[in-house]
């Protein structure tokens, strides 16, 4: 199942007291998602969120998954979740 989710900032971070460190691990366990399968693509929209299109078998094991990334393992980050299911709109319009 497609998952999206989009990176929600927890208000009152200082981004500027985090170490790089920390940033490095972030980047290293993204990273490994990506070569796992179960992140498919990564994206910044116009606000520096991550946007993340996740393959996971549920919302449950998303949501599991990116809570062990650092950011949200420290509460400096969160996630919107949501389900993806395919587009069935055409049957609606389209008359065969």
């Amino acid at each position: 199942m497609k998952i999206l989710a989009i990176e929600k900032e927890v208000p009152g971070v200082d981004w500027a007291t985090i170490s790089k460190e920390l940033m490095a691990q972030e980047a290293c366990e993204v990273y490994r998602m990506y070569l796992s399968g179960l992140l498919r693509e990564h994206y910044f929209n116009e606000e520096k969120c991550a946007v993340l299109v996740l393959e996971c078998e549920n919302k449950a094991q998303a949501q599991e998954l990116l809570g062990k990334l650092p950011l949200v393992e420290h509460n400096l980050i969160s996630f919107e979740i949501m389900e993806l299911y395919p587009y069935t709109g055409y049957d609606r319009i389209i008359q065969s």
